[in-house]
C-alpha cells in the first residue's frame, strides 16, 4: 500500500514564492497607479473641456445680442468688454399714452423671452420708435430706465406688466401713435466681462449692474481670454459703434497639475476661437 509523503517548503522554494508574488504584486500595482494616473488626467481634461465649453455658450450667446452701431458696446479692450446685456424681450399690449418722459409701457407677460422677470433695479429699456408711419428715416430705438414694474392687464384683457419708466426720447417728437401697440421691447443691464485672478488663478469674470465681479469661467492660463474688434470689412477697429465682428480666443488649463506622457508633471492646456456677428451689423 503506498501514500503520498508530505514535507514542508524548502526555504529555497519560499524565497522563489515570495519573489514571484512581488513580481505579480509589482505589475499590478504599476497598473493600479497607471490607471489612477490616467483618470485623474482624463478627469482634468474633461474638467477643462467644459470650462472652454462654458466659454464658448456664454460669451458668443451674450454678444450677438448686441448692436454696436447703436451704442450697445460701453468699452472694450482685449481683455474685457462692457455692453448692454439684453435680458428680456417682449411686446407692447396697448398703445402708451406719450407726450411725456415717464410713460407707461405695457408689456404682455405671455409671451415674454428672457433670463428673467423685468427688474426695476437694474434694468434699462429700449423701445422700438415708429414715429411718422409715411416715413423710415425717423424709425430708431429710445432707451430709459426702468424705475417701477407692476402687474396690469393689456388692451384685450390680457395680463401684461406696466414698467413706469424715464425715457430719453433723443429730441424726437413724442405724441400718441409714436409709438404703437405690437412695438417690440429689449430690457437690458450693463453687464461686463473680463480676465481677472480669482483664487490665485486667471478667471473670466462677470459683473452686472455695478455688482461684484463674480468668476465665471476657469481657470484659465495667463492669456486666457484675447478679444478682437473688426468693422465690416474685416479690419481691426478700436471704435465701439463700428464693430460688427468680434474674435474670442480662449486659453485654459486644468485646475491641477498631473504627470504629462514625457514624465514631467505639469498642467494641460488647449485653446479655442471663435467669431461673433453681432446683431445689426453694418455691412457697409
Amino acid at each position: 500500500m503506498s501514500h503520498l509523503s508530505r514535507r514542508g517548503f524548502t526555504l529555497v522554494e519560499l524565497l522563489i514564492a515570495l519573489v514571484l508574488i512581488g513580481i505579480v504584486s509589482a505589475g499590478v500595482y504599476r497598473v493600479l497607479v497607471a490607471n489612477q494616473r490616467m483618470y485623474q488626467a482624463q478627469t482634468q481634461r474633461i474638467d477643462m473641456l467644459q470650462n472652454m465649453r462654458a466659454g464658448l455658450t456664454i460669451l458668443p450667446a451674450e454678444l450677438r445680442e448686441i448692436s454696436a452701431s447703436e451704442g450697445d458696446i460701453r468699452t472694450m479692450t482685449a481683455t474685457s468688454i462692457s455692453f448692454r446685456g439684453m435680458r428680456q424681450v417682449g411686446m407692447l399690449c396697448t398703445q402708451p399714452a406719450l407726450g411725456t418722459t415717464s410713460p407707461v409701457f405695457a408689456v404682455r407677460q405671455d409671451p415674454l423671452f428672457g433670463t428673467r422677470p423685468f427688474d426695476a433695479r437694474r434694468d434699462s429699456l429700449l423701445v422700438y420708435y415708429e414715429g411718422n408711419e409715411a416715413i423710415r428715416t425717423d424709425d430708431g430705438w429710445i432707451i430709459g430706465q426702468i424705475t417701477a414694474v407692476t402687474a396690469g392687464v393689456c388692451a384685450d384683457g390680457r395680463a401684461a406688466w406696466l414698467l413706469a419708466t424715464n425715457m430719453d426720447f433723443g429730441g424726437r417728437p413724442n405724441p400718441t401713435g409714436a409709438i404703437q401697440n405690437g412695438s417690440p421691447v429689449r430690457g437690458f443691464t450693463p453687464v461686463t466681462y473680463q480676465l481677472y485672478t480669482s483664487g490665485g488663478r486667471p478667471t473670466i469674470g462677470v459683473q452686472e449692474a455695478g455688482g461684484t465681479m463674480q468668476p465665471l469661467i476657469g481657470p484659465l492660463a495667463n492669456n486666457g481670454l484675447t478679444l478682437a474688434y473688426y468693422d465690416a470689412t474685416g479690419v481691426a477697429t478700436a471704435l465701439p459703434a463700428s464693430v460688427a465682428t468680434v474674435s474670442i480666443t480662449l486659453r485654459a488649463e486644468t485646475e491641477r497639475a498631473f504627470r504629462q506622457l514625457d514624465g514631467t508633471i505639469a498642467r494641460a492646456v488647449d485653446s479655442v476661437t471663435t467669431w461673433v456677428s453681432l446683431r445689426n451689423n453694418l455691412r457697409y
